[in-house]
This record gives C-alpha cells, sequence and structure tokens, in this order.
C-alpha cells in the first residue's frame, strides 16, 4: 500500500517563483513612471486651456478612479487590510488631491519650467521623508550625488524662469511636501501590496469627494472643450493619475524609495524637452550640459549603496 501510495502520489517540482521585479527591471519600471509624470505640466497646460482649475483637478481624479476601479472590479481585487487604509489615506491626500490641486494652481500663473522646480526638489525631498518614516539610512556618497543632481536641476530651472520667484511658489512648495509624503507611503505600501492596487486603491478612496467636488467645480468655472484640453485632460486622468504611479510604485519597491527617486531627477529636462515640442517654449543651450551633470548624478546614486 506505501508502494501503491508512493508510486500515485504527484511529484513535487521545486520551482522558483521571483517575488517580484529585478532591480534592473524595477529601474525600467520607475523611469516608465518618470516619463509618463514629465508629461503632466504640459498635459496640464493644455487641459487650462478649456478647464477651470478645480475642474480639472476633480474630473482627472474622477476618470482616473473610474478606470482604477473598473480594473480593481474586473480582477476582483479583495479589499486591503485595515491596518493599510491609512498609508492609503496619506497617498490619496499627497498624490491624488494635493499634488495635482496645488500644482495646477500654480500653472495658472507659473510657466511649466518654473514648476519644474518642484520636481527638481522631489527626489531629495523623498529621500528624506523615507529616512524619517521608513529609518533608511543611505550613504555619504548618495547624498552628495543627490544634492548635487537637485542644484543643477534647481539653477537649471531657475535660470530658464528668469530667476524671479512668483507668487505660486507658495503652491508649487506645498506640493512638493505633500507629494514627497505620498510618494513615500505608497513606496512603502508597495512593498506588502501591488503597486497598482496602492494608486488604484487610493483613487477609489477619494471618490466621496472628487465626484461632488467635480460636479460643483463644473457648475461654476466654465468649460471650453479642445482637442488640446480634452487630451489634456485625458492624460493626466489615465497616463499621470494611474499607469504612471503604477509602474513608479512597482519600481519604487523593488530598487528602494531613495535611489528610483533619484531618477527623477531627470524629470525637469523632460519636462522642458515636452514644453518645446507640445506647447512651443524656447531652450537655452543649457540643456544639454544639465543633462550631462544629471545623468551623472543619478548613475552614482544608482551604484551607491544605501
Amino acid at each position: 500500500m506505501r508502494a501503491q501510495s508512493s508510486a500515485t502520489a504527484p511529484s513535487r517540482i521545486a520551482v522558483d517563483i521571483p517575488s517580484g521585479p529585478s532591480p534592473a527591471y524595477g529601474t525600467l519600471l520607475a523611469a516608465l513612471g518618470v516619463t509618463a509624470f514629465s508629461l503632466t505640466f504640459p498635459a496640464t497646460a493644455w487641459g487650462l486651456e478649456g478647464f477651470g482649475p478645480w475642474s480639472l483637478v476633480a474630473v482627472r481624479s474622477v476618470l482616473a478612479a473610474v478606470l482604477a476601479g473598473g480594473c480593481l472590479l474586473a480582477l476582483r481585487v479583495p479589499l486591503p487590510d485595515r491596518g493599510h487604509w491609512a498609508g492609503l489615506a496619506v497617498v490619496a491626500a499627497g498624490v491624488v488631491v494635493g499634488f495635482p490641486l496645488l500644482t495646477t494652481l500654480a500653472l495658472r500663473t507659473s510657466t511649466t519650467a518654473h514648476a519644474a522646480v518642484v520636481v527638481g526638489l522631489l527626489p531629495l525631498t523623498t529621500a528624506l521623508f523615507s529616512a524619517l518614516r521608513m529609518g533608511t539610512r543611505p550613504s555619504r556618497t548618495f547624498w552628495t550625488a543627490a544634492l548635487a543632481g537637485a542644484a543643477a536641476v534647481v539653477a537649471f530651472t531657475v535660470q530658464q524662469s528668469g530667476g524671479a520667484l512668483t507668487t505660486a511658489d507658495l503652491y508649487l512648495f506645498g506640493a512638493l511636501l505633500v507629494c514627497a509624503a505620498g510618494y513615500t507611503e505608497g513606496g512603502r505600501l508597495a512593498r506588502v501590496m501591488p503597486g497598482w492596487h496602492v494608486i488604484g486603491w487610493a483613487l477609489v478612496c477619494c471618490l466621496p469627494v472628487s465626484v461632488p467636488a467635480a460636479v460643483l467645480a463644473l457648475s461654476q468655472e466654465p468649460v471650453r472643450l479642445t482637442a488640446h484640453s480634452v487630451a489634456g485632460l485625458l492624460w493626466v486622468a489615465a497616463g499621470s493619475q494611474f499607469l504612471g504611479l503604477v509602474v513608479w510604485y512597482r519600481g519604487m519597491a523593488a530598487i528602494g524609495i531613495p535611489k528610483a527617486s533619484q531618477l527623477q531627477l531627470a524629470q525637469p529636462l523632460l519636462t522642458l524637452v515636452w514644453s518645446v515640442l507640445l506647447l512651443g517654449e524656447h531652450l537655452t543651450v543649457a540643456a544639454p550640459l544639465t543633462a550631462a551633470a544629471v545623468l551623472v548624478c543619478i548613475a552614482v546614486t544608482q551604484r551607491a549603496r544605501g
């Protein structure tokens, strides 16, 4: 009986199943997220051609939540654990509401080049939030390269905007803080749940607020539908607010928040490229020099051990 039981028992084959993407693949995912984010400011500028700032932010949140909620429902994703909802609320407040609203308000009077100062400082701010929230301790080499890259990006973007501070700066600095908090909390959650679940549930969390806000804003602000305004709205809703964050959080979970955040040093330069192509803004010869400096800093931070 034992022999027969042994013969009929199914054989067990050990299979190595990767727990997540490799560091190289994680870097690629984070880079795709940065590329999606780099289009956010130009797309927002397009959206503001036909929507008011409050309408644009509220409607993009609703559209992104419908897309995310549809995916969660279709794949029958269970509700997050009770202990994750507080973190999801931080992601929602920082990434879904705070950053889009504050930067959209800023872009009413600020150029995309000036607004890119926020993105230039965001990697460093995210790394600082990560150190405080998660106890990470990057090396001195990491911090030196990060500070150098941030300084290069800030100098470039300020120079591009003429070196003058505008009334939009308070909005921009506020956006910097809330987004860094949202990125950090989202990256922490992406270690215990799929990254697209993080942003998906954060978007769904905002529906009780975003739907009434969209109805109220659309009734108060004039709407002029054009090819630019519709394309800008669709991109910030689907690309920036959902798909970009899906790959971004997945990449952060694979390579760590501090290193992933440093990839964003390239985001202001990408934004300026899109600004030239899509908005007709003019760039100086400083762009390739700054790009080279930023790429060197990114390479150093990727090799530095945290």
